[in-house]
């Protein structure tokens, strides 16, 4: 009874030691599995998110003041001797809004951080159109503003968008 007890518990012990190690095996392999489809994932989603973050650029630089007004006398050559200073200004609000608009599907591939600072970029530029053309008297041009503009923003030093677009490169950097 005692070598059938002992028999059996040594199976026992024997089918329990291969069940461990075969599980042990099975994990490891499932772990290898997962990191190769994450690798290949990855692969596939890299130049993907580095295209995001190349538009998003585009969007920061896109919004800035100059680059507007640079982009509004392309278009229109007398638009700053012909425009209101509430023309440009509804021009500049409406090119931020557009350039947000179109590239605010972008956001899944960045950080929360990154977003939320281009997202306050956007409004601190929005907020700032508006500020400048409420300084002006009545009676100002569009040139005027213009140049307002300009000054004023070449003169906040590191401004929002110029934060945002930091933190941007930094952190598509750690995809390369």
């Amino acid at each position: 009874m005692q070598t059938a007890l002992l028999i059996i518990s040594t199976v026992a012990v024997l089918i329990f030691g291969f069940w461990l190690i075969q599980n042990s095996q099975f994990r490891n392999e499932e772990k290898k599995r997962q990191w190769e489809l994450k690798r290949e994932s990855q692969k596939a989603v890299s130049p993907i998110r580095l295209r995001a973050y190349e538009r998003l650029a585009l969007l920061l630089e896109r919004t800035k003041p100059e680059h507007m007004l640079m982009e509004l006398r392309a278009k229109d050559p007398n638009a700053l001797s012909t425009w209101t200073v509430g023309q440009v200004q509804q021009y500049l609000l409406q090119t931020i809004r557009a350039e947000f608009d179109h590239n605010q599907s972008q956001q899944v591939y960045i950080s929360n951080e990154v977003w939320d600072m281009i997202v306050n970029a956007r409004d601190q530029t929005a907020s700032f159109v508006i500020a400048m053309a409420a300084q002006l008297p009545p009676q100002a041009t569009a040139q005027t503003y213009a140049t307002t503009l300009m000054t004023a923003y070449a003169s906040n030093g590191l401004t929002p968008t110029d934060k945002a677009l930091e933190e941007l490169k930094e952190e598509a950097k750690t995809l390369m």
